[in-house]
């Protein structure tokens, strides 16, 4: 059985990970995910991963409401132009 999560990860590290993997990290977080993998931390490790998912989902919904809220605005007619 295919896992739907992986394929979509592995479609989109083929798509975006050169790029992303220019984008500058905070200092001293590769270490210390290394130092959680040597480790063996599993729990820390997905706790990093669900607070990423959470703030990534979060931004995603301020984007698309904030889309949602400028394509339902109703322009306002303009009034004519009076010459004289």
């Amino acid at each position: 059985m295919t896992n739907p999560y992986a394929e979509w990860f592995e479609q989109l590290r083929a798509e975006y990970g050169e790029q992303l993997s220019t984008m500058p990290l905070p200092e001293g977080l590769p270490e210390h995910l290394r130092l959680l993998i040597e480790r063996r931390d599993e729990d820390a490790i997905q706790f990093m991963v669900r607070l990423a998912w959470q703030f990534g989902a979060q931004v995603g919904y301020a984007a698309g409401a904030k889309q949602d809220a400028q394509e339902n605005t109703v322009p306002m007619p303009r009034s004519p132009r009076v010459q004289a």
